[in-house]
């Protein structure tokens, strides 16, 4: 289904009002609704305004990767919602839903806890201060969806405007005995309806999970936004962002056995 799309002024609070709405009612946004972020500045301002009007409660972060990096910055973030975590079940049939006529994509990521709420004042961290607030360590599949098809098209900055294109996770496992592993040697797949769509270790992805949770902390210290206790943070597509279709199986295969599965659901 498609929205009416009123006029609008193109400011944040305007653009933000579009996605929120869109979302909402499970409609797509057949053209960006007003000025397309020209700044990250711009583009966080459009989504902090949509996580205020958005009222729900944010269970976590998602972390994804910016290439070539855009003001410096080579990484981006979004909200991730408490409605939208799910946790997996043993068949990998849970649904997941997406904008059928919007964006519509799996990716396999780890899943890291925060155990321990950052100061919110501190700015700056090292990874291993990032790693010492983690908890716990899951495998899961982040569902990336927008009302707006062109999202991912249209660079970073659009992304972020809109949750980062976040649309939930599942959330697999726990990961045994992370604090002695090396997850950057973990291999990595995702499979849709049987297909290996895409392999690849987090060795790939800047300075790896622990990085992006790094990341996190900083960009929401820097945005007033509270990272608490048990908030997931999804750390990046460590094999692609993976278009997908209503009724498609995906399932994220982690190291030596471990799996994550769903099944793509129309909202």
């Amino acid at each position: 289904m498609i929205a009416d799309q009123a006029s609008t002024t193109g400011s944040a609070g305007s653009i933000a009002g579009h996605f929120v709405d869109a979302r909402r009612r499970g409609v797509a946004l057949p053209s960006y609704p007003g000025e397309k972020p020209a700044a990250m500045t711009d583009a966080y301002r459009i989504q902090d305004e949509a996580i205020a009007l958005a009222a729900g409660t944010v269970a976590g972060w998602k972390v994804g990767k910016i290439d070539p990096p855009v003001e410096g910055r080579d990484r981006l973030a979004g909200p991730v919602f408490a409605d939208q975590v799910v946790a997996a079940d043993a068949g990998g049939a849970v649904p997941m839903p997406v904008f059928a006529d919007g964006f519509a994509a799996a990716e396999a990521e780890f899943l890291l806890r925060i155990g321990t709420a950052p100061d919110p004042a501190k700015t700056s961290y090292t990874t291993a201060e990032a790693r010492a607030l983690v908890d716990a360590v899951h495998v899961g599949i982040e569902i990336a969806s927008s009302p707006y098809p062109h999202i991912n098209a249209d660079g970073p900055l659009v992304t972020i405007s809109d949750f980062g294109n976040n649309n939930g996770l599942v959330v697999g496992d726990a990961v045994p005995g992370w604090r002695d592993q090396d997850l950057d040697a973990w291999p990595v797949s995702l499979r849709i309806n049987d297909a290996e769509v895409g392999a690849a270790t987090t060795a790939t992805m800047l300075d790896g999970p622990f990085g992006a949770v790094r990341f996190l902390l900083e960009n929401a210290a820097q945005r007033g936004m509270a990272v608490t206790a048990g908030q997931w943070i999804s750390t990046g597509a460590v094999t692609g962002v993976h278009p997908v279709a209503i009724g498609d199986r995906v399932e994220a295969r982690f190291g030596d056995g471990m799996r994550v599965g769903c099944i793509i659901d129309a909202r």
